[in-house]
């Protein structure tokens, strides 16, 4: 295959605590510079990802443009640039269409553009182009370490279709064909898992997947995921990290409130949804599980709240949103 700079972090393999060392030991000068964009943009400093991206949007490597575009409009989201963010989502579109136009151009880096362009629509919760269309092939074309990611894309997207089983199947798959571990695509994939698990009311599988992608993040600083799913976690941050480590919860709140905000800037607009932008992380929390019909007793036991804090957190959400009844709620969650 030839050289091709893709996520070179993202498809690293190594052990936990080592990830900063793991991009300084790159030769390519162009991969280090990329895979320490990464690194910050999953420690939580889109800024500093942002800045690092930047001079790679326009270059002749398409690889390596796709993976600065990709990065770049995260990061971008993440810190309230969304002009910026949807340039580089628009790049995105646009390369992978002439690469599908382009009859002789490489298989493999075919496959890496639909993968880029089926991530940035998929964790935007965006209609997905006809040309994002994957398949197994594709995966197979893909080095190890993305295919793992691809793993979590495709089980996203099952979860966005409310498809669960099928969306843990995958993660449980991923996980057992892995030969090492990718920690970067390991916390995405738990994640998921975890989300699914709660969709399914299966909370001690959920809180399981949760705490083994903390494991996986918490010696390198890798939060970012963690606050990109809060919302559809359903309460396992506060239920399962804010007791114990509890700065570490108060930086990935942050991220939460930050790249939800760009998110949605993105989302609402291009998907005529309308997912509520004026709650707090724990109002929102509350209304996710409530909107899946958990009672207020249920909510409490899950969050380790009292009943009365769920009921004042209700009444202000559905104040905030102008509704009456809890089962409007459902107009204003992700979906």
């Amino acid at each position: 295959m030839e050289s091709y700079i893709l996520l070179p972090l993202l498809n690293s393999a190594f052990a936990p605590g080592h990830c900063y060392e793991t991009v300084l030991e790159m030769k390519d000068p162009r991969q280090r510079e990329i895979a320490m964009a990464e690194y910050h943009y999953f420690s939580g400093h889109a800024e500093e990802a942002a800045e690092e991206t930047e001079p790679y949007l326009a270059s002749e490597d398409t690889s390596l443009r796709l993976t600065a575009c990709f990065v770049y409009a995260y990061a971008n989201l993440a810190i309230g640039h969304i002009r910026l963010a949807r340039h580089a989502l628009t790049e995105i579109q646009r390369t992978v269409a002439d690469l599908n136009a382009e009859e002789d151009a490489p298989r493999e880096l075919k496959a890496m553009a639909v993968f880029i362009g089926m991530a940035a629509a998929v964790l935007l919760h965006l209609p997905q182009k006809d040309e994002f269309a994957a398949d197994s092939a594709n995966l197979m074309l893909l080095p190890p370490g993305l295919r793992y990611f691809f793993c979590y894309v495709l089980a996203h997207n099952a979860y966005l279709t409310g498809d669960y089983g099928r969306s843990v199947g995958i993660v449980e798959t991923a996980f057992a064909f892995q030969p090492q571990v990718y920690p970067i695509s390991a916390i995405y994939l738990h994640l998921v898992a975890s989300m699914s698990y709660m969709s399914m009311r299966e909370t001690e599988k959920a809180k399981n997947h949760l705490l083994l992608a903390w494991e996986l993040a918490r010696p390198d600083g890798l939060i970012e995921a963690f606050g990109e799913h809060h919302g559809l976690l359903g309460g396992l941050l506060e239920a399962t990290l804010k007791k114990d480590w509890p700065e570490d919860f108060k930086r990935i709140i942050g991220i939460t409130y930050t790249f939800s905000s760009g998110w949605r800037k993105v989302h609402n607009p291009d998907t005529g949804h309308d997912v509520a932008d004026n709650l707090t992380t724990t109002e929102f929390a509350i209304a996710m599980l409530a909107a899946r019909e958990w009672t207020y007793q249920e909510i409490s036991s899950h969050m380790g709240i009292s009943l009365n804090t769920v009921k004042s957190h209700m009444k202000s959400v559905l104040s905030k949103l102008g509704i009456s009844k809890k089962s409007e709620l459902h107009k204003y969650m992700l979906r």
